[in-house]
């Protein structure tokens, strides 16, 4: 039974996307700056003037760079009152984020339900923006200017797994489904987190009609789903209630003590999400009967992820280079694909699962100028361009090809 994990419309009304200019972006004495009030603009925000509209900021870019602050838009006619025509101004707040965007920049000024605001800058033709583009339904075009997309009655997109991979980007966070179901597989946990293998054991068994004889990349989806799921509803749990037990100390607030606290939650978030994707993937590999070892070494200190058939094949020098195969396993994959093209100089043409949506043309055209193919399960390929569908493998495409090499 599919679970409605809710719409893009639960979350937005509509959305504008820019190219920010010269003059958007000039840093001026003043602490109140402003965007064009172009005709798009009005669609989101209408006719009537709006003060302190509250309003978060964000700024991605590459690995590991991302900036958020809280401020407040205006919407103002500077003409209300007189006989000519109209004309509106969106100012801004200065920030950080405002301070990051740069002429060329895509904005992104997406309306809450609630009515606050969310603007998001990314570098026009990076991955950030390319996953922004898809999220919201937005056509990518090299010269864009401006376009509104109304969310509320067009885009009625279901928050699937790669729709709340990019959320989780931007810090939405959205509840999960079937919280009776979660709740009863955490009992035994209590308030501590349990292994990542233990993890992921517990998801593969809460489904056992899922079989990836059936179909690897359905199964693959659905167990990292539900894990996702499981991770999240206890960690929800006992985040919660460290919270309440605070962070003062005897005669002032531990901050410290709360940085540390907040930096471990993060950790185990990353740390979490790719041990589970491996853990997900060696049970694949193992129902198909493919031969391979894990974390094993090959030059240096490198170890990929996965080496078929295995360590001995490797390193046996007499052993046909062409029937080797190595796949790389990164849940989010940013700039850290490169990492893969040393860690087995013995393949030539290596592999690179991931979980992430719209990666730009220009990475996975270098990736193809390196040799590295990407793979991905089947239901996050549509998430791409065309032509880049085209080369994509999914992971049932992948099996394939290492089976004919065992069996070669």
């Amino acid at each position: 039974m599919t679970i409605r994990c809710g719409l893009l419309s639960d979350l937005f009304v509509g959305v504008v996307a820019k190219r920010l200019t010269l003059v958007e972006t000039v840093t001026k004495s003043s602490n109140q700056h402003e965007f064009q009030g172009t005709r798009p603009l009005r669609k989101l925000f209408g006719e009537e003037d709006q003060r302190n509209i509250q309003t978060r900021f964000v700024w991605l870019a590459g690995e590991q760079e991302g900036v958020s602050e809280d401020g407040f838009l205006s919407w103002s006619n500077v003409r209300k009152g007189k006989p000519r025509t109209a004309e509106y101004h969106l100012y801004y707040s200065g920030n950080a984020v405002t301070e990051a965007m740069r002429p060329g920049d895509t904005m992104f000024l997406a309306r809450r339900l609630d009515g606050s605001i969310l603007v998001v800058v990314v570098p026009a033709g990076s991955t950030v923006d390319s996953q922004m583009m898809w999220l919201f339904g937005i056509e990518e075009q090299r010269e864009l200017k401006e376009e509104y997309k109304d969310i509320e009655h067009d885009r009625q997109a279901e928050l699937d797994f790669a729709a709340r991979y990019v959320l989780d980007e931007l810090g939405i966070e959205i509840e999960e489904p079937e919280v009776d179901v979660l709740d009863d597989l955490l009992v035994p946990f209590g308030m501590s987190f349990p292994t990542t293998a233990v993890f992921s054991a517990i998801a593969r068994k809460s489904l056992p009609h899922v079989d990836p004889r059936d179909g690897a990349d359905l199964a693959l989806m659905a167990w990292l789903e539900r894990e996702e799921s499981l991770f999240k509803r206890l960690e929800r749990t006992i985040v919660a209630q460290r919270l309440k037990t605070g962070f003062m100390g005897a005669d002032e607030a531990d901050v410290e003590g709360f940085l540390s606290f907040s930096l471990s939650v993060q950790n185990r978030r990353k740390s979490r999400a790719g041990q589970s994707l491996e853990n997900h993937l060696e049970t694949v590999f193992k129902a198909h009967g493919l031969r391979y070892a894990r974390g094993t070494m090959t030059e240096g200190k490198s170890k990929p992820d996965f080496l078929f058939p295995g360590d001995a094949e490797y390193q046996d020098a007499a052993f046909p280079p062409e029937k080797l195969t190595l796949l790389g396993s990164k849940s989010t994959c940013k700039d850290r694909w490169r990492q893969v093209l040393s860690e087995g100089v013995r393949v030539h043409d290596k592999h690179l699962v991931t979980l992430e949506p719209s990666i730009s043309e220009n990475q996975t055209d270098e990736m193809k100028t390196h040799r590295l193919q990407l793979v991905l399960p089947k239901a996050i390929h549509a998430t791409y361009k065309p032509a880049q569908q085209a080369w994509l493998m999914d992971l049932t495409g992948f099996i394939g090809l290492v089976q004919d090499r065992q069996e070669a």
